[in-house]
């Protein structure tokens, strides 16, 4: 069997059945190789159906094998704009050029880049899939003569079954990637694993942070569309940042707010979780602090945010109807959450907690006194994240 014809096995056969992009690359070229393709470095990007990311890709070369994503700005940069990759994915087709003499001027930094890397020959084509898409691979020799016509031509002509390997590893990383975004890391967890049924659930301790902008009714009927968005889309990254550098797993939007977990499991007990809540409140206003400097210095008005946590039990899950089903967190805990955050504004405080998450996180907290709570028969003491002696 020739180096082509066991190659292309190997690829729509154990290397597809693999299911790891990683093992795919490295094997592909560990091939090559053997084949007498000298390589030095190899670039597989793939697409992503995702509004924050581009792509995801891997890079492999003698010393390692690594993964990386791309953020969707980055095809507004020249980084994109010109490209080898673009030209290739764009065009559908193939581009073969040396890396030696180059032109300063007209010539794209990515071939300067693997040329200063000791690249001395350059070749980049595109895999075509079945949803008709284009993604891009790219191959560079430090090898004084360059890539032979043969190396080439193997490369070339097992494009097609590099596709069909890299396929359905592509597809599964950008549902993965799609579902993330949109329902967060535990509960799109869930729905990979197959937590997909109606009614399928999951009982567990969880701190609950809810976080609400306060006026924005007011605000969305006075504001323009473009000042509303760009104002949520500011106060949304003081807290999702802060949730994700703390642990936790934004559950979803509501309107103005935001629903968060961080979920105590058998290894971590509740006092490390209602701590890394706390840190996450105290992060998310001093970023929302940080913004409102950004929006005075712009002439916007300032932004105003109340945040309610509490520790209890969560049901988290599919609920909905039988055509229309939602992967969200109910139970009391969410609901005290959410009413606790409505004292914010009365109370004069930015982040309130109560009782339970007070004596679970061993913080110094300042006790703001026993309040009725909606929903609840008997009030119930909250605290403010400061302590008593840093109270104005």
């Amino acid at each position: 069997m020739s180096a082509d014809d066991e190659l292309k096995d190997w690829l729509t056969g154990p290397g597809r059945l693999s299911g790891d992009g990683v093992a795919i690359a490295e094997g592909y070229v560990r091939r090559l190789a053997a084949a007498g393709v000298p390589l030095s470095r190899a670039r597989f990007a793939q697409r992503l159906a995702n509004p924050l990311l581009s792509a995801w890709g891997i890079i492999w070369t003698p010393e390692e094998t690594t993964e990386y994503t791309v953020a969707r700005e980055i095809l507004e940069t020249g980084a994109w704009l010109g490209s080898p990759f673009q030209q290739v994915v764009t065009d559908r087709s193939m581009l073969h050029k040396s890396l030696i003499g180059l032109d300063p001027d007209r010539d794209h930094i990515t071939y300067h880049e693997l040329a200063a890397a000791g690249g001395t020959d350059f070749f980049a084509m595109a895999l075509e899939y079945g949803d008709g898409s284009a993604q891009g691979c790219s191959f560079v020799t430090a090898d004084s003569g360059g890539f032979a016509p043969a190396h080439i031509d193997l490369i070339a002509d097992t494009r097609h079954a590099l596709a069909a390997a890299f396929e359905p590893v592509a597809m599964r990383r950008s549902s993965e990637s799609l579902l993330r975004t949109y329902l967060g890391e535990g509960p799109a967890k869930a729905v990979i694993e197959g937590t997909i049924r109606r009614g399928e659930h999951l009982a567990l301790d969880a701190v609950v942070m809810f976080s609400d902008l306060r006026d924005f009714t007011a605000k969305s009927e006075t504001w323009s569309d473009t000042a509303l968005l760009r104002a949520l889309d500011g106060y949304f990254e003081a807290v999702v940042q802060s949730v994700h550098a703390h642990g936790g797993d934004v559950l979803k939007f509501i309107g103005d707010g935001v629903l968060a977990l961080f979920p105590v499991d058998g290894g971590d007990p509740h006092s490390n979780r209602c701590r890394d809540a706390l840190k996450a409140a105290a992060d998310a206003t001093d970023a929302l602090r940080a913004l409102n400097v950004r929006r005075r210095g712009d002439g916007l008005e300032p932004l105003a945010a109340g945040i309610g946590i509490h520790l209890g039990a969560v049901i988290f899950g599919n609920i909905g109807s039988p055509d229309r089903l939602d992967f969200t967190a109910i139970s009391p805990t969410v609901n005290v959450a959410s009413r606790v955050q409505d004292l914010c504004r009365p109370l004069g405080e930015p982040v309130l907690v109560t009782a339970a998450v007070a004596e679970r996180s061993g913080a110094t907290l300042r006790s703001l006194g026993v309040h009725p709570v909606k929903g609840l028969a008997a009030p119930i003491e909250v605290f403010g994240l400061r302590a008593a002696d840093e109270a104005p």
